[in-house]
């Protein structure tokens, strides 16, 4: 049947999550494993979440609030921005799908950096767009190479910061000459889902830049810090014109019920975030003096995961460490290069023990 389908999408890559704990315990007979591929918040939701949900559970048989009012008045007021600049979705990756479907028309280019978040690249596609995929240098955005790109049919711009798999960032200065180079007819989309990791002082806050460029689109998400990665909370914030155009090709509920009530607890719990704050702080400097010690190379992050080099090929490395009950993400470009999350300590030793078996095994 697939002769019925859209011709252009049947050349779309289809997203392939990490590899979910039950199917490694079930696949590996395994009885413990760690999952440290999918940048998953380390503790998990706050008491206040989970309290927040057992309250909520009676009321699902009721569809949820369409417009996601409380929840969007909260966040309005967290950030000091008008309650119509905020719009939610099932996930940042739900509004990357609702931009592309409201802005995007047949033969309009996109500029994204790569390797970078995944879903760019297919929903720009799904349009009938083309996709202007720009390499990264020395592991960050080369916001000069992404300006050679701008021309009259440029739309979007993608700006993952920090970018993932990297963990790297653009700093203010970059991101100011940028935005100058940028025509109005383009929408710059600040990508900021790990934001709230950020420890370099130079680190633009994307929100600063809605007053004088109307054509930026800033997206954050519940599913990092939070926790709520299985509830998929994610939002934009911009221009009101622009969130009037989301609206529009919004599917009516998307947000749950539950989700929106977790959402508003988690943003009331900001000593939550700070306790998620400093256990990355901390976290990743152990990881550092791990990859040191065993002479692996690795790009400093800003995020909540690393990017190291496994020092192996990145796919056999991938199936030893899960035979020894670890989980962590190659698949970005680089051959030998891996992505794992920051986790609690006792998570981060068995993947360091696991990973110095491997390497080990192998001399």
């Amino acid at each position: 049947m697939s002769d019925l389908a859209r011709k252009n999408i049947l050349d779309l890559a289809i997203y392939r999550p990490g590899k979910p704990i039950e199917e490694v315990q079930r696949e590996l007979g395994l009885t413990e494993v760690i999952k440290l591929a999918s940048n998953e918040n380390a503790l998990g939701p706050s008491r206040t979440v989970i309290e927040a949900l057992q309250g909520a559970l009676c009321g699902v048989h009721y569809y949820p609030d369409g417009s996601s009012y409380r929840l969007r008045q909260v966040l309005a007021g967290f950030y000091g921005v008008d309650f119509g600049q905020i719009h939610l979705g099932n996930g940042s990756n739900e509004i990357v799908q609702q931009i592309s479907l409201a802005f995007l028309e047949p033969g309009d280019e996109v500029i994204m950096p790569v390797p970078s978040f995944p879903r760019y690249e297919p929903l720009a596609r799904m349009m009938n767009a083309v996709p202007r995929e720009v390499p990264l240098a020395d592991y960050t955005l080369d916001l000069q190479a992404m300006a050679a790109q701008l021309n009259r049919r440029t739309k979007l711009i993608y700006i993952c910061n920090p970018n993932n798999p990297t963990g790297t960032i653009v700093r203010k200065p970059e991101l100011d000459r940028f935005l100058a180079l940028v025509p109005d007819h383009c929408l710059v989309i600040l990508d900021e889902a790990y934001f709230e990791y950020v420890e370099d002082e130079a680190y633009p806050d994307g929100l600063d830049y809605l007053r004088d460029y109307p054509n930026v689109v800033v997206l954050r998400t519940f599913s990092k810090i939070y926790g709520l990665a299985g509830l998929r909370v994610g939002y934009a914030v911009a221009r009101p014109e622009i969130v009037d155009c989301l609206e529009r090709v919004r599917e009516p509920f998307n947000v749950n019920s539950l989700a929106q009530e977790a959402a508003v607890a988690a943003l009331g719990d900001q000593e939550h975030v700070a306790k998620l704050r400093n256990l990355n702080r901390v976290e990743k400097q152990y990881l550092y003096r791990e990859f040191s010690r065993l002479g692996l190379d690795y790009v400093p992050t800003e995020a909540n995961f690393i990017l190291f080099d496994a020092g192996r090929d990145e796919k056999q490395m991938f199936q030893s460490l899960l035979r020894r009950g670890v989980i962590v993400r190659g698949g970005f470009g680089y051959p030998t290069r891996m992505r794992m999350t920051i986790g609690t300590r006792y998570q981060n030793e068995r993947f360091i023990q696991a990973l110095e078996s491997v390497l080990e095994e192998d001399e």
